[in-house]
């Protein structure tokens, strides 16, 4: 991210709603440094947020585009205890991993981390997520502090970071399995056809070669 990206990135509510057509703010603002996007949709930012792209980038301010949203109170999601099933698609649609919960079981939103994404409410199976308003009649950067912009940015990059991890020692697992397979193929297979159990290891060795050079191209 170049310089102009990164202020107009920290310009952000760091909201990452998506509602601006972008997978979020920083991608956002990086089309925004590149021209690729207008600065007036950004819904949670509204007028003022508008107001703050314009005196970095030098571009007119315009009114916010409707086709991205309106401006409006701050929310925070919250979930219906009784009706949640606990299929946890809600924690999984959420950017800054402000849902807990576990399969099967009731979820609940913690408040102080959710940034009002409105993510988590088309996911949801049975309709139970609805939003609060907790800023009266202040909306966006006049009901949308600094401190909560700056939490909003930390707690997605946690989750990136989570989910990276994740990922690896996930892939680091499905290989251990595979190299422990294949090491005594004969003893991990029900087939006893030496043909057959060559043309399986030769699968998974090609898949340990792709699953290693996977991993070097990461590093």
């Amino acid at each position: 991210m170049n310089e102009l990206a990164r202020r107009i990135d920290d310009a952000l509510p760091q909201t990452q709603c998506q509602r601006c057509g972008y997978p979020d703010c920083a991608s956002y603002a990086q089309a925004v440094a590149e021209g690729e996007a207008g600065i007036h949709q950004c819904p949670p930012g509204g007028t003022e947020g508008i107001a703050r792209l314009a005196a970095i980038t030098g571009r007119p301010a315009l009114p916010l585009s409707r086709e991205h949203g309106i401006e409006g109170p701050v929310t925070v999601a919250v979930i219906d205890e009784d009706w949640c099933i606990g299929c946890t698609l809600c924690i999984k649609a959420c950017p800054t991993d402000a849902i807990a919960g576990a399969n099967k079981r009731m979820h609940t939103v913690i408040e102080p981390y959710c940034t009002g994404c409105e993510l988590c409410i088309p996911v949801c199976p049975v309709d139970c997520i609805s939003l609060e308003n907790v800023s009266g009649e202040r909306t966006g950067w006049a009901g949308w502090s600094p401190a909560q912009a700056a939490l909003g940015k930390a707690r997605y990059a946690a989750r990136r970071e989570r989910l990276a991890r994740e990922a690896v020692e996930h892939d680091a697992r499905l290989e251990a399995k595979a190299e422990a397979k294949l090491a005594d193929l004969a003893a991990a297979s029900s087939i006893t056809d030496t043909q057959v159990l060559d043309s399986k290891r030769a699968v998974i060795e090609a898949a340990l070669a792709r699953a290693r050079a996977k991993r070097q191209a990461g590093t």
